[in-house]
């Protein structure tokens, strides 16, 4: 495998799957065989755009000598082909969220580790480029006020907002704190459709370090920024921009100086950082920076968020507004 083009296949071609289609058509290294997706007027429609083919379901996947899989479906069905996959023996990277349930994730990391494979979990935020600016220059982070906010589409509305979207910054907080969540309080409601649309969440972490999270796909305006605050300095990231701008403080007398500081980073789409870390995990072997551990306490944390907002929601007694709690 090492000579030759791993050759890929994409299992699901809705709004995320297609941008993995079309992003694996341009990394160096690996060859599209083609496509898998229920819809057959969707597999024909994205297979033409993209130069590829469609191949008729999973049991076709041995003869066409297939190496390594995205499956973009919808969440529900994650496990069930995830595991499939993975059983016959193809490495895999799941879109986010891992799952539905804990247990399911458990299944999927099972699999993963029974047949050798290796499992990568779709959280692309962490291929951002500012993300990855960051990551030399965190110390003992203490606060992090977080906002990803979007303008409602008619997409992933079968889940949450918290699963769909807050998910993203669950995921990067954890990695940059490495520490367990001691404290959580979360609020969120269904305003267009009869999931939460947006939520806020406040975690308090056993190293004291607090994260208020705010998520929504019922903005006016599209904001993804982060910002964290440790010992006499401010870190501001865009994840839009891909930038991320250092303040740092030092005392002096009379007054004390302020640095102005622009992180380094090259500009990449997230997806195609991504995609390229997967394909080296399967060349290489080596594990993936996003495993079906660090999927499994993303989910965690989320599920916990949504206990909250329940917990809430029926404190005040907010009725047939209340969320339904589902995925």
């Amino acid at each position: 495998m090492n000579d030759q083009p791993i050759r890929v296949a994409v299992v699901g071609v809705g709004e995320f799957g297609r941008n993995h289609v079309r992003v694996w058509r341009e990394i160096e290294g690996a060859e599209l065989v083609g496509i898998v997706d229920t819809d057959a007027d969707r597999g024909a429609r994205v297979a033409a755009e993209f130069s590829t083919r469609t191949i008729p379901g999973l049991e076709s996947f041995a003869a066409e000598r297939i190496n390594a899989v995205s499956v973009a479906v919808p969440t529900k069905e994650h496990a069930r082909i995830g595991c499939r996959l993975l059983e016959s023996g193809l490495d895999v990277l799941v879109e986010k969220p891992i799952a539905t349930s804990l247990d399911e994730a458990d299944n999927l990391i099972a699999a993963a580790r029974r047949h050798d494979r290796i499992l990568q979990i779709g959280h692309v935020e962490r291929f951002n480029p500012a993300v990855a600016a960051v990551q030399s220059i965190v110390s003992r982070p203490m606060f992090f006020e977080v906002h990803r906010l979007g303008i409602f589409t008619p997409r992933s509305l079968d889940i949450d907002v918290v699963y769909d979207v807050m998910i993203h910054d669950l995921d990067i907080v954890l990695a940059l704190v490495n520490s367990l969540v001691v404290d959580l309080k979360a609020v969120g409601i269904p305003v267009i459709t009869d999931k939460v649309d947006i939520a806020h969440a406040r975690l308090e972490f056993e190293t004291g370090t607090v994260a208020n999270l705010t998520a929504s796909r019922v903005s006016t305006e599209r904001v993804r920024k982060m910002r964290f605050f440790q010992e006499h300095e401010y870190i501001s990231l865009d994840f839009t921009r891909q930038d991320v701008l250092r303040v740092r403080v030092k005392p002096a007398v009379p007054q004390p100086e302020i640095n102005f500081e622009k992180l380094p980073t090259q500009s990449e789409e997230p997806l195609h950082a991504e995609l390229r870390a997967f394909l080296d995990s399967v060349r290489t072997r080596r594990p993936p920076v996003v495993d079906g551990l660090a999927g499994r306490r993303a989910l965690e944390l989320a599920d916990r968020v949504m206990a909250g907002i329940l917990e809430h929601a029926g404190r005040v007694q907010l009725g047939a507004y209340a969320p339904q709690g589902s995925r």
